[in-house]
């Protein structure tokens, strides 16, 4: 486990990276709250590893980072979608050219902001194959993802029921708006959770039952989508 650099447009992108006790392993790219790249987008990766994989977490606030709900707003608020894709795109692209992975295709998982990221992330680069979208945020007028770049990918979108009468109309068109273009988009949605139900470090929110099914959930499809054939 260790921070390493990644070639990108603009600004220099640093990461998390995660790495199983195999050689080579399928790779996840994992997409951080509204904090930043904090301890539990950490955890996750170092989790993701044990379990086998080879998992990336990019610095998208390149070294900030917060614990105070108004400051991650303004951090949230001020990232640009469209640096944000590029510099999933290069994630992707270092995952690849790595020689750590088995075929040249990851998956994305993401937490609030970062799971409106992850729905994004197979629209952005040819590598990025499947999604895993936890309570997913698309709050910036210039979320628009490439539906039609979807077909033959895959999503699961892990909803808390909190969030359903704010953002499940939203998630609906665009899990229909992906099979429409010939991908697939299951929406899981988690009775008596709230907002934020994965993250352990919040015993407010964390609901263990439905963090443990999200997440099994979440490595089926990633061995169904990245483990093989190729």
């Amino acid at each position: 486990m260790t921070m390493v650099e990644i070639p990108a447009s603009g600004m220099a992108l640093d990461a998390y990276l995660a790495l199983p006790g195999t050689h080579r392993a399928p790779g996840v790219i994992v997409i951080q709250e509204w904090w930043g790249l904090v301890p539990h987008i950490r955890t996750v990766c170092d989790r993701l590893a044990e379990e086998g994989f080879v998992a990336l977490a990019p610095d998208l606030y390149r070294g900030a980072a917060t614990t105070e709900p108004d400051e991650a707003h303004k951090l949230m608020m001020g990232l640009k979608v469209a640096q944000s894709a590029s510099d999933l795109a290069a994630a992707a692209d270092y995952l690849v050219r790595s020689g750590c992975l088995p075929a040249d295709r990851v998956g994305a998982m993401g937490f609030c902001m970062g799971g409106g990221l992850a729905l994004l992330a197979p629209t952005v680069s040819p590598h990025i194959d499947c999604a895993m979208a936890f309570y997913p945020a698309m709050t910036w007028p210039e979320y628009h993802p490439a539906w039609d770049t979807y077909r033959g990918r895959e999503a699961v979108i892990h909803q808390c029921e909190a969030d359903v009468s704010s953002t499940g109309p939203e998630i609906a068109r665009y899990a229909a708006a992906i099979a429409d273009h010939g991908g697939v988009a299951v929406v899981e949605t988690y009775a008596g959770t709230p907002h934020a139900f994965f993250n352990d470090e919040r015993p407010e929110t964390f609901h263990a039952a439905a963090s443990r099914l999200a997440w099994d959930r979440s490595l089926a499809m990633l061995h169904r989508r990245l483990d093989g054939p190729f």
